[in-house]
């Protein structure tokens, strides 16, 4: 198996396993892909990379180049924007529990626009801004109670939701008495994100739809954000939507609405994150182990739920071959498990495979998002290194972290 004209085996080779793989032209593929097609003439438009999917200075790079603005969340985030010299007016800043360290980091660095969750956050804005004397940009980020038909976890937008405000609530009337006393904060639209992982653009259509009669209680034209959470397929019965469809539909629909109202925005932006980079990505494992019980057969591979804790935190589906068996029967029903010292430790459970040997290699799809960024060092485990194959040449992004790195922290 080959990915961008780098075979699989050679990477092993090289690098070791686990291993995680990203195809970079997939990459910039699905960025241009985006900002060739979520364009208007009737306003202006911004798409945004949601970092939280994978933040690593390579890829942050490549969002640069590709003339992307960028979605931080924390600041580690905003940190790794800043040491590969991210345009910091293209960067907005999330989180719904932002510290006094990150807002000021953020207005040090003259971030472009904070996106802002709750009144308490406000607060503490408007008194940093007074402090250094500096003026921001916002959002508000709003909860619309629209429900995208997904797992609990991953849906952001009902009314009990940790994130945003209801509009007209107590809460959002106090946030817009304070901004209209503030001489430091600049109210510039409102941000919506519904959930993740949603096939169904009429979800996105519902929110903008109130977003933007929202807007008529205003006199200047707004930004409106309306997020991510562009599904992606990780197993056959998954139905993305392409990106060209995602974006021209979201135009469109956001068009006649402002026709239809009569009301104009100055700018609609979307955040995709998962879309760009999770079908670009693969992990790679060694398969260590083969165990027959009586009702099921394991592989057992050298990761597990550190490297993708996806299926155990809210039962995410995959599918894998076998490297070099990719055209053979898959004869067998297997349950590809992890390393740890977890029952729940299970990557993919049930997957026809061939019949595998130890040492064979295992690699499962669609894992470049939420991978990289969630691994965790349980039972000490070290953090895969990262490879970006492109037109058959390999280059490593992150080295795999070594036992002295993981112990030189503690004393």
């Amino acid at each position: 198996m080959k990915i961008s004209g780098v075979d699989v085996e050679f990477l092993k080779q090289k690098y070791n396993t686990p291993l995680y793989i990203y195809d970079e032209e997939h990459i910039i593929k699905n960025m241009n892909g985006y900002l060739n097609n979520f364009k208007s003439n009737k306003f202006n438009t911004e798409v945004l990379y949601a970092s939280k999917a994978f933040c690593v200075k390579e890829m942050i790079r490549l969002v640069k180049q590709a003339g992307m603005s960028l979605d931080v969340v924390s600041l580690g985030e905003l940190k790794t924007a800043l040491a590969v010299d991210f345009d910091m007016s293209k960067v907005y800043f999330h989180g719904n529990n932002k510290s006094v360290e990150e807002i000021t980091c953020a207005l040090e660095n003259n971030v472009g626009t904070i996106v802002v969750d709750n009144y308490m956050e406000l607060v503490t804005l408007e008194n940093l801004c007074q402090k250094f004397q500096k003026k921001c940009n916002i959002l508000i980020r709003l909860n619309v109670g629209v429900e995208a038909h997904t797992h609990k976890f991953i849906v952001t937008a009902h009314v009990d939701s940790k994130f945003g405000v209801l509009y007209e609530s107590i809460e959002y009337n106090n946030m817009m008495d304070l901004i209209r006393n503030s001489n430091y904060i600049n109210f510039k639209g409102f941000h919506s994100h519904i959930g993740s992982q949603i096939f169904d653009l009429q979800a996105f259509s519902a929110a903008l739809e109130k977003l933007i009669n929202i807007c008529k209680n205003f006199s200047q034209p707004l930004i409106l954000n309306i997020g991510g959470g562009f599904g992606v397929k990780y197993v056959d019965e998954d139905k993305p939507i392409p990106f060209d469809v995602v974006s021209k539909t979201l135009i469109d629909e956001c068009e006649k609405s402002l026709e239809k109202n009569n009301i104009q925005i100055e700018k609609l932006c979307i955040e995709p994150g998962r879309s760009i980079v999770a079908e670009a990505g693969y992990t790679l494992y060694t398969i260590g182990g083969i165990k027959k019980t009586p009702n099921k057969l394991y592989y057992f591979i050298d990761g597990g739920m550190t490297d993708n804790i996806r299926p155990a935190l809210y039962q995410a589906k995959y599918n894998a071959d076998i490297i070099g068996k990719e055209d053979m029967l898959k004869s067998q029903i297997v349950t590809v498990a992890g390393k740890c010292c977890e029952s729940g430790d299970i990557i993919i459970e049930n997957i026809p495979l061939p019949k595998a040997i130890k040492g064979d290699l295992l690699i499962t799809h669609t894992t470049g998002a939420y991978g990289y960024s969630m691994s965790s060092n349980y039972n000490k485990a070290l953090t895969p290194a990262v490879v970006f194959v492109n037109d058959g040449k390999d280059k490593l992004v992150c080295r795999r972290q070594t036992i002295d790195e993981l112990l030189e922290r503690e004393l």
